[in-house]
């Protein structure tokens, strides 16, 4: 394979990790109707659009597979798969498979601080100084995207509600421009890892070791906005990873294992996939003129590495299986398979619109929406998406969980992540008789 081709300037790290689903993952609720869902219910015509969405992709090659899951309530899924873990592999792909599901894991670090605030460790509106004393003073940017010299006072102070709703004015190196940009790359607050491979144009940035590390050097940081003014991607989640840990007295990532995935039967999810493992795992492609070229390869992916650190904002790898087990456990409130795992009123609120009072979305990706626990919020229906073409949400509405899966970069190459929740539209549609 001639990586030398991705030195094409739509292969740089921004452009890999900015686009629709890193920066608007999500996107998929976005001008739906999803009132309608209330009157849809189980049977019918089945799922026949979003299977012939799957059908068409993969026959066009235009991905080498994808696996969408749909479940009524606390139902067992249907699962539609189609094509094989990389073009020409002969491992066919199924609810088994492992993907990068990048920014589906901010829905998971935001439910983790939910379970904190139930118990009463954490406070929403907690200020995190009191967690992370070192964000006691924190700076803010004069002029956004400016110098990082010329600064103000923060006229408040970041709060847990802040980092789980992308309004605490920190920045995000995939969204910054300029001066600031560059610091977090120089200090290498990069939560986020694409491949082993010295891909030309994509960058080199290497993260720092330990989440504390992280958090101590972020403090150090300038803020790019005041917060709980706007809303603004950022690495919120991952500073909440910090959080949770101290908070919790555990680490990051024994916290997730112990509390949410072991208790939720999510045997599948990982921030490193181990050697084991290996075999599940698809390969992540670069769409390069409109031809998937490997960037990742499954069987020498980045992700079986150990990572620098545990990133809470787009860490994990997962399989179709495993996140609907956390999507069903959402949508029973905090219970799967008659196991209590969070409290209902956790869920509740994290699924909520927990947006600051007076914090603007006007000109960004939620504009006129809401925003919970690491997702979006609309109309009864909480969900996020990835950056390499994931896509996830529950109604509770129409007591539905859906997600979509497949390995592709950049997300906007293809409308996949708005085209998974219409094709679920046009068979709800079709199943009330409309």
């Amino acid at each position: 394979m001639a990586y030398r081709d991705f030195a094409d300037p739509q292969f740089s790290r921004r452009s890999l990790l900015r686009g629709g689903a890193w920066l608007t993952a999500g996107a998929a609720m976005s001008g739906l109707p999803m009132g309608r869902l209330a009157m849809a219910q189980p049977g019918g015509t089945g799922w026949t659009n979003v299977a012939a969405m799957v059908d068409k992709y993969v026959g066009e090659r235009k991905v080498a597979n994808m696996v969408a899951a749909l479940g009524w309530g606390d139902k067992d899924p249907a699962f539609i798969a189609r094509g094989e873990l990389a073009f020409g592999s002969g491992v066919r792909a199924d609810a088994e498979s492992l993907y990068r599901v990048y920014s589906m894991t901010k829905p998971v670090t935001g439910m983790a601080a939910m379970m904190l605030i139930d118990d009463g460790k954490l406070g929403l509106d907690q200020p995190i100084a009191e967690i992370l004393p070192a964000y006691a003073n924190m700076m803010v940017q004069k002029t956004y995207d400016g110098t990082i010299t010329d600064l103000v006072p923060a006229d408040r102070p970041i709060t847990v509600r802040h980092l789980m709703t992308h309004t605490a004015g920190l920045g995000y190196g995939i969204v910054q421009k300029g001066a600031i940009k560059d610091h977090y790359e120089e200090q290498g607050l990069v939560p986020g890892q694409v491949s082993r491979i010295p891909i030309p144009g994509l960058g080199r940035s290497v993260a720092v070791a330990g989440l504390d590390v992280f958090a101590d050097r972020l403090a150090k940081a300038p803020l790019v906005l005041q917060p709980g003014t706007k809303w603004s991607y950022s690495v919120g989640l991952d500073l909440l990873g910090r959080v949770i840990e101290v908070a919790s007295g555990m680490k990051f990532d024994e916290f997730l294992r112990t509390q949410i995935f072991e208790p939720t039967g999510m045997n599948s999810t990982y921030f490193a996939v181990p050697a084991s493992e290996a075999r599940r795992l698809t390969t992540n492609y670069g769409i390069l003129n409109g031809t998937p070229l490997p960037i990742d390869p499954g069987s020498a992916s980045i992700y079986l590495d150990t990572p620098p650190f545990p990133m809470g904002g787009a860490g994990l790898v997962s399989s179709p299986r495993d996140y609907d087990r956390f999507l069903k456990m959402l949508l029973g409130y905090g219970v799967i398979d008659g196991k209590r795992v969070m409290g209902e009123l956790a869920v509740r609120v994290g699924t909520s619109n927990l947006l600051p009072e007076g914090a603007t979305t006007e000109n960004t990706w939620i504009a006129g929406q809401g925003f919970g626990a690491g997702g979006r919020v609309q109309d009864g229906a909480y969900g996020w998406g990835g950056a390499a073409g994931t896509v996830a949400f529950v109604s509770y509405k129409a007591n539905l969980r859906a997600s979509m899966y497949t390995q592709y970069m950049p997300s906007e190459a293809y409308p996949i992540h708005g085209g998974f929740p219409a094709a679920v539209m046009a068979d709800l549609a079709a199943m009330q008789g409309a």
